[in-house]
């Protein structure tokens, strides 16, 4: 995965190497990961032949024939398939998991960690290679060695937005609940009451609609933060890759995430019915609970093997972070905590001097 090329040996001689493109998550073997796996594979399925270069597969079936003139953003699979499945007991799941080594609408990002955990081909490489294997052939992905990459988490609400969520949804509901909820929310951001406990108690009385997430998201969008934007900026043209993680939820996030530029978001699910009524979030997602933000970071970690590794946010659940990350920076330009300004690496009012900043990021 290092050199994100694909080698083809013929009767164990090298024969051909391919440029190709797998996760921009890094390696990892969960369901829903989204990250490419590694170890000992074989080709269980060719699926494609014959089929004219670009054709469209959904759920392995052609469907058409894309049109390079659409829009070139969505992963696409394309003119021919050849499917893995795993030989390693942590690897075992891969068919279940749909990896695939493909033809790709991002012909422009071969070369660079950018798929959603296929392996992604130029159509015309991808054509050669079906032609060269056989189901049953072997294929092996090598772990990540080099560590290039260079992570940064940002909690959400009172650091990138000075809203909290989950305050403005019940404040969507009733002066009662948003009075009770804020109250609850200040207790688990400083640290006084489990989060688990909070979050479970909150939802229960909130229980929100659809029509309450489509207006915090518009509320987040207009409460960002005086120079967030610029620090997500100056972060990415510093090979730093920004992380969302939040204890808030992920559909009101995302449209937050693509306005400052972020394509990754850790944050809470959340499930309405065909009505658009309230019909539970995600229980178990770890920044539900207390020392959940490290879990979440220790995976990215061991998928990426990043050179260094931030978190900047303004809780508890922040400074929870401080033994996972190489540096801590406490915000304070909304809420001023007392225990993450006295125990966080750094602490910050405002994203003012950004150069600086970045310099303190690097170490």
């Amino acid at each position: 995965m290092d050199s994100q090329s694909l080698d083809l040996y013929v009767n164990n001689e090298p024969a051909r190497t391919f440029k190709i493109s797998t996760s921009e998550k890094g390696m990892g073997f969960a369901e829903g990961s989204f990250r490419t796996p590694t170890g000992r594979f074989v080709i269980s399925e060719k699926v494609g032949e014959g089929e004219p270069l670009y054709t469209k597969f959904k759920a392995r079936v052609p469907i058409g024939v894309w049109d390079q003139k659409e829009k070139a953003d969505d992963d696409l699979i394309l003119t021919r398939i050849l499917r893995m499945g795993g030989i390693d007991p942590e690897n075992a799941n891969t068919l279940e998991r749909y990896i695939y080594i493909h033809g790709t609408n991002r012909e422009d990002l071969i070369g660079i960690p950018s798929s959603h955990g296929c392996i992604r081909m130029s159509n015309r490489d991808m054509v050669e290679l079906f032609d060269a294997v056989e189901t049953g052939s072997e294929v092996a992905i090598h772990p990540l060695t080099e560590h290039k990459m260079k992570l940064l988490f940002l909690d959400c609400d009172s650091t990138l937005s000075s809203i909290e969520g989950i305050d403005e949804l019940a404040r969507l509901s009733d002066p009662a609940i948003f009075a009770e909820v804020v109250a609850l929310t200040n207790a688990a951001m400083d640290g006084e009451v489990p989060l688990d406990e909070v979050f479970r108690r909150r939802m229960e009385i909130i229980r929100p609609s659809k029509e309450m997430v489509e207006e915090v998201c518009r509320m987040y969008i207009e409460t960002v933060v005086s120079g967030a934007t610029e620090l997500v900026s100056k972060a990415v043209e510093n090979s730093w890759l920004p992380v969302i993680i939040s204890g808030g939820f992920a559909p009101i996030i995302r449209p937050l995430a693509e306005r400052l530029g972020i394509r990754h978001v850790e944050a809470v699910p959340l499930y309405f019915n065909d009505l658009g009524e309230y019909a539970g979030y995600g229980e178990d997602y770890p920044s539900t609970r207390n020392l959940g933000k490290n879990e979440i970071i220790r995976e990215w970690t061991k998928a990426m093997l990043p050179q260094r590794v931030v978190m900047i946010g303004d809780g508890i659940s922040d400074l929870e972070t401080k033994p996972d990350v190489d540096l801590m920076i406490g915000f304070g330009g909304v809420v001023q905590r007392e225990k993450v300004r006295n125990s966080a690496d750094l602490w910050l009012e405002d994203f003012s001097n950004l150069d600086q900043l970045i310099s303190t990021l690097e170490g």
